[in-house]
């Protein structure tokens, strides 16, 4: 029995606004599609925090015993500066600053996004798809919505009409929660706004201005497509009409999400989404992160500390860890101490793995209750990942079998008490969560060589103390290491340790 089975996924639908349990449309298979970067700059923090709760929710997917296919696009082409019909595209005014080819910027800063990825210890995706590689597919999408009457051409341009679309269908502004009164007499004027029906009305197919660098022939000229009809095409291109996950930061509700889904049932008639998830802002020290308040700061500066508010820097599975601390849908803010905690507990954490890796199981008189209370914490890491990706829990569930695993390593509690297959469950999945699922590896330092090495030095020190009769150096010795997390136990072969 796959554990989908045993501990059913809920997940908390954007569209809905209330957590429901998880019904793929393929029994045992998934779909996701995740919206990706727009290659312009280099990946902010939010960039990263999004990333890794779908790269969480993949892992997790796969480990419940789903086969899923996740597929997370790279946007470069038709993203406009203002995020609406007019302005430039994002990376041809890049390419024209830097006096690059578009498609420079474009593999430049897909790299980094690797790259950044990659640090974090990121799985990639089973296809990750380019906007300008479908150029095809959204001139036939653009061509179905026309034929379907819920668009119009002006001037090579064709615009997606959005109050006939909510008189013939309606449902525009249900994921944002958005009133279409509201928002049109809350729309500000933009240039070539006259050309559209009404100011909600998107570009779906832009008419390319003399000059312009990034452009295709079309039914209806020369032009480039909308940001929004890529992310309708590509995810049902290779996930079906209709799919089960479409995920994305917050921000991507309005207009980018709401105007996805009006696209796709224009063009083919039927909602492309099951579940929606939306994954929460950063914040620093209490504020929003901006580069105009001085408070953004890259995740590169986050590792060396290069930069005025933080105090050092910190490995990436430090921050990974310290992300994972909160539910995704959680405003999740920045901070030396809290970050200074994190690592605390990072530590704490793989200290505790390493531990039960050197564990040697000999089977003794089982202690029923003790089983009980392990297999307990066993099933509420997955209860809790299954509520909802809710990490936080699962991590708490972590430190408390933590500490069980210490109270084996020590001597304080009978590692043979536990059955043989209590103890071969812990193993296995307090591993697996913790590396596989969500995705925490030992830091690649010397950091765990040099701290052995001195507490073996110290070790050395109270036995020469306790051989010359000074018991209270010794004892001193012990309760300071003891302070900082460091156990010792005295057996017939010596004195062992353990890192609490």
């Amino acid at each position: 029995m796959n554990l989908h089975e045993t501990f059913p996924l809920y997940i908390s639908n954007s569209l809905t606004r209330q957590k429901e349990v998880f019904n793929p449309i393929n029994p045992g298979h998934v779909g996701l599609y995740v919206c990706g970067p727009t290659v312009y700059s280099y990946v902010h923090l939010g960039n990263v925090r999004t990333f890794l709760t779908f790269d969480v929710l993949y892992r997790y997917l796969r480990f419940i015993g789903y086969k899923v296919r996740y597929v997370r696009n790279i946007t470069d082409v038709g993203h406009l500066v203002d995020d609406a019909d007019s302005g430039e595209d994002k990376i041809a005014k890049k390419a024209r600053l830097e006096n690059l080819e578009p498609m420079e910027v474009v593999q430049m800063y897909t790299n980094d996004f690797h790259e950044v990825l990659r640090t974090f210890n990121f799985i990639d995706p089973s296809i990750e798809p380019s906007a300008t590689g479908h150029i095809i597919e959204q001139i036939e999408m653009v061509k179905r919505i026309l034929d379907n009457g819920f668009a119009y051409e002006v001037n090579g341009s064709v615009y997606f009409d959005v109050l006939k679309f909510q008189s013939a269908k309606g449902g525009y502004g249900e994921l944002s929660g958005r009133v279409l009164e509201d928002l049109i007499s809350n729309t500000r004027e933009l240039d070539g706004q006259d050309e559209k029906r009404n100011s909600l009305d998107f570009a779906i197919w832009k008419k390319a201005e003399a000059g312009h660098i990034m452009k295709w022939p079309s039914p209806w000229g020369m032009g480039f497509p909308g940001w929004h009809l890529e992310c309708s095409v590509m995810s049902t291109k290779y996930l079906g009409e209709t799919f089960d996950i479409h995920g994305g930061g917050m921000d991507l509700k309005f207009p980018h999400h709401e105007c996805e889904i009006a696209q796709s049932v224009a063009a083919d008639g039927q909602k492309p989404v099951n579940y929606w998830m939306h994954s929460n802002m950063l914040t620093v020290n209490g504020q929003k992160m901006s580069k105009s308040l001085g408070n953004s700061f890259s995740p590169r500066e986050l590792i060396t500390g290069d930069h005025a508010l933080l105090n050092r820097g910190y490995g990436p599975m430090t921050v990974r860890f310290f992300m994972l601390q909160s539910h995704y849908s959680s405003t999740l803010d920045f901070s030396n101490d809290a970050l200074e905690a994190a690592e605390k507990g990072y530590k704490r954490l793989m200290n505790a793995l390493a531990s039960l890796h050197k564990l040697e199981y000999k089977a003794a008189a089982s202690d029923d209750k003790l089983n009980a209370e392990v297999q307990e914490l066993l099933n509420d890491l997955l209860r809790n990942l299954s509520d909802d990706l809710n990490t936080a829990k699962a991590i708490a569930d972590l430190f408390e079998l933590s500490s069980k695993i210490n109270s084996f390593a020590n001597g304080q509690l009978n590692l043979g008490s536990l059955s043989e297959e209590t103890f071969t469950l812990l193993k296995d999945r307090f591993t697996r969560i913790i590396t596989e699922v969500l995705g925490l590896l030992p830091e690649q330092s010397n950091e765990n060589s040099v701290t052995d090495d001195l507490v073996k030095l110290f070790i050395e020190l109270r036995q020469d103390a306790r051989k010359n009769k000074d018991f209270a150096t010794s004892d001193k010795i012990r309760d300071d290491l003891a302070k900082i997390g460091v156990t010792l136990k005295d057996g017939p072969e010596g004195t062992s340790f353990s890192l609490n």
